[in-house]
Order: C-alpha cells, then structure tokens, then sequence
C-alpha cells in the first residue's frame, strides 16, 4: 500500500523526496500540479513511482468530480485537507487490488491527456491564423483605400 503524506505546502519551501502539488481553492480543487502555487497541498512519496501513480489518480479523482463533491464555501469553494487525504486514499484502496488494472488505466488517462494537449495546440494555433488572416485582409483594405484617398488629393491640386 502507498505510504503518502498530504501537508500544506509553505510558500519558499523545498522538498527533498517525490513529491507533487494539489490545488486546494475554487473549481480545480483537487487538481494535481508539478509547480507549487498559493493555494495546495504538498504530497510527499518514498518513492517515484508512487508518485506517478498518485498523481495521476489524483487527476483522475478531479476528472471524475470526486473532490468536488467535498468542496466548502460560497464564494471561493474549497477542499479540507482532511477531505483531499481521505478522497485520495479511498480512491487508491479502492484500485489497489487491481495493481495491473489500475496502470493500465493510467496509462489511458494520460495518452487521453497527451492527445488533449496536442490538439489544444492545434486549436491555439488554429485561433492565431484566424486572426492573422482577418489582420491582414483589413490592412490590405485600409492601404487600398488611403491609397485611393492620395489620388483625389492628387486630382484636386
């Protein structure tokens, strides 16, 4: 079984063994990050491969709306630490048994993810030659038109 420690992460402070972060306000409550920010909790594993398959069933219980189910607050929702320990130890007892099982679902959330991420870059860039395109046609029209505008100068002088 993996042995996990869930604190709240100090701003400035490092951490020596496989760790990661989870968020702890608003509506990504419970979403797992690599870089620590204001609002988480820090998960500290004894080993990388723990910290791996934690991770990403952390992501997967955020996916899945299991931490928000235990979010607090009215105006910015937030999960206990209490709360994020016990959803992420449920959900790994709960898989635990299925040791193969539970990699193998892994791995299809993260190649789900991979391939979410490559076609985000798509659509991102997809929205940039839009732009450019629009840019452009108006700025042909607009050097047209003033260079319309220079010839009835022109013609009036």
């Amino acid at each position: 079984m993996s042995t996990f420690e869930l604190k709240t992460h100090q701003i400035g402070r490092t951490y020596s063994q496989p760790h990661f972060f989870i968020l702890n306000k608003g509506q990504n409550s419970g979403k797992p990050l690599i870089n620590p920010c204001p609002n988480c909790f820090v998960v500290t594993v004894p080993t990388e491969e723990e910290k791996n398959t934690l991770y990403h069933l952390s992501m997967m219980l955020q996916i899945g709306g299991f931490y928000a189910y235990h979010l607090k607050g009215s105006v910015i929702p937030f999960i206990s630490i209490d709360d994020c320990r016990n959803t992420l130890k449920d959900g790994y007892t709960s898989l635990l048994n299925e040791s193969k099982e539970l990699q193998k679902h892994i791995s299809i959330v993260s190649a789900i993810s991979r391939k979410e991420a490559e076609l985000q870059k798509v659509i991102s860039k997809m929205a940039d030659l839009k732009v450019s395109y629009i840019q452009s046609l108006f700025s042909n029209k607009q050097n047209r038109a003033t260079k319309g505008n220079k010839n009835q100068i022109n013609l009036l002088a």
